[in-house]
């Protein structure tokens, strides 16, 4: 196994490995998996700890980490569950809609010694709702979160996919988070158990905040921008306009720019908000989750 960079913060992404089946092709994704790939380019020494077949899309997710200079030693293979796909269809606004298979290999996580071992010593874990939709995953990503050291960040992408979007389990995953993020249209269901409301962002990220003692309640608003309360202080950045290609992975760009700079701890909440936005703005007006990065 690998040793972790001296130099580079080492993050763990648990969670789904998939296949996206889009109109135009067939995409590697799944938000740890995506996530992953965008903390790698912004130079974070990451770990995917997440599952596949041992068939050929398992095989094909597994170069494609390889090939971008991800190790992979952490994701397991199974014999009798196929890797996991999602039929994915893309609005005329290029919004997406998803079909999420069941059974499958990211279904059962195993959190072995070896991930043991990194997580002891890792700066943050990354986790999301959907790979939690099975009681395995929850107890796995339970031994993974009891093991963090002291000051790693537990980072929640509270990514409500339904039907797998039950409020009481993601307002239990929350509250073991140090870092929430959601989506302003999650941020009021879970909240107030109402519809989006522009302008209602703050509010809604304070209540969580109360109700979940979560210490970081990222909230973010697509084409109107992002939100970040720390503590009593709340941070709004607009966002800028751009030729949208899909939106696929942009929400997965920001978190990671997001992580990225709080590990950095040399930027203000609004500087860090800015880099976050600017970066999910510019993979929305791309094809694909995953583009690779300008050089810096």
């Amino acid at each position: 196994m690998p040793e972790p960079a001296r130099d580079r913060p080492v993050v763990l992404c648990f969670g789904e490995m998939l296949w996206d089946f889009l109109p135009e092709g067939l995409f590697a994704g799944g938000a740890p998996f995506n996530v992953a790939f965008h903390l790698h380019q912004l130079g974070a020494d990451v770990r995917v700890v997440s599952a596949v077949g041992r068939d050929l899309l398992g095989d094909e997710l597994l170069a494609r980490l390889r090939g971008w200079g991800i190790d992979t030693t952490l994701v397991a293979r199974h014999l009798g569950l196929p890797t996991g796909y999602v039929r994915a269809t893309i609005s005329e606004k290029g919004d997406a809609t998803y079909d999420i298979t069941t059974s499958v290999a990211w279904d059962q996580i195993p959190v072995t010694h070896d991930v043991v071992q990194v997580a002891a010593g890792c700066r943050a874990v990354v986790f999301g709702s959907l790979a939690q939709r099975t009681p395995f995953n929850r107890n796995a990503l339970d031994r993974l979160l009891t093991v963090l050291p002291p000051d790693a960040i537990a980072v929640f992408d509270a990514n409500l996919r339904p039907p797998f979007d039950d409020p009481d389990l993601v307002r239990t995953l929350a509250a073991r988070s140090t870092v929430l993020k959601l989506n302003a249209a999650e941020a009021a269901r879970l909240a107030a158990d109402e519809p989006e409301w522009p302008g209602r962002e703050e509010i809604h990220a304070r209540a969580l905040a109360a109700r979940l003692g979560t210490p970081l309640v990222c909230v973010t608003a697509g084409s109107r921008g992002a939100g970040l309360l720390r503590g009593h202080e709340w941070t709004w950045e607009p966002a800028r306009p751009v030729q949208i290609v899909d939106t696929v992975g942009a929400g997965d760009a920001f978190l990671a720019s997001l992580i990225s700079t709080l590990l950095e701890g040399r930027s203000s909440d609004g500087e860090l908000l800015a880099r976050a936005c600017r970066l999910g703005e510019w993979v929305a007006s791309q094809r694909g989750a995953t583009p690779a990065h300008a050089p810096s």
